[in-house]
């Protein structure tokens, strides 16, 4: 069964947080963590330092029916912890495949956040996905070890061009058949 892209996107429980999507009153929230140069250079898509109108043009997209990459704020507000902890996101590709992407804000680090996100969204599959790729940049093991730790197996180096540090970056690409 495919997932309509327009399909209203659905709230996913887990233990610590909830993954909602996108609302206009996270614009603060991601406008804070996504001036971090340590968050942006982590990133493909985000620039340092952070333009004007960047955050709400994203917000908008994520929110829009015809959106191509489906966005969730992490929200630890109902077990007593910040409202937006980081993003992860789907983007449907063709043939039932999609790439995840995720960031966590640095107080967040090395707590589990990351790895719980990815496993939360694995295990609802919203998009229906056979396959989900990911890749990470190859100076950031601890994301390389959220994906390996989910059960996701790498499949090869390659390089993708990050906004942030204005070069291409060497990248390690991983795989997780769901099917």
């Amino acid at each position: 069964m495919k997932v309509e892209r327009s399909a209203p996107q659905a709230v996913i429980t887990a233990a610590r947080f909830d993954l909602r999507p996108l609302r206009k009153s996270d614009k603060g929230l991601l406008e804070l963590h996504g001036s971090d140069e340590r968050v942006a250079r982590m990133t493909r898509s985000i620039p340092h330092p952070l333009p004007p109108g960047v955050v709400e043009a994203f917000i908008a997209r994520a929110q829009a029916d015809d959106r191509v990459e489906h966005v969730w704020a992490i929200d630890g507000i109902r077990s007593g912890g910040a409202e937006l902890m980081g993003l992860i996101s789907l983007e449907h590709m063709d043939r039932d495949q999609c790439e995840i992407g995720y960031w966590v804000a640095p107080a967040y680090w090395n707590t589990g956040i990351a790895s719980a996100a990815v496993g939360a969204l694995i295990d609802a599959n919203p998009l229906r996905c056979n396959t989900v790729f990911a890749e990470v940049f190859q100076d950031n093991p601890a994301s390389a070890r959220v994906l390996t730790n989910s059960g996701f197996h790498y499949l090869g180096d390659s390089e993708t061009f990050s906004v942030a540090r204005d070069a291409a970056v060497p990248t390690w690409t991983y795989l997780r058949p769901l099917g």
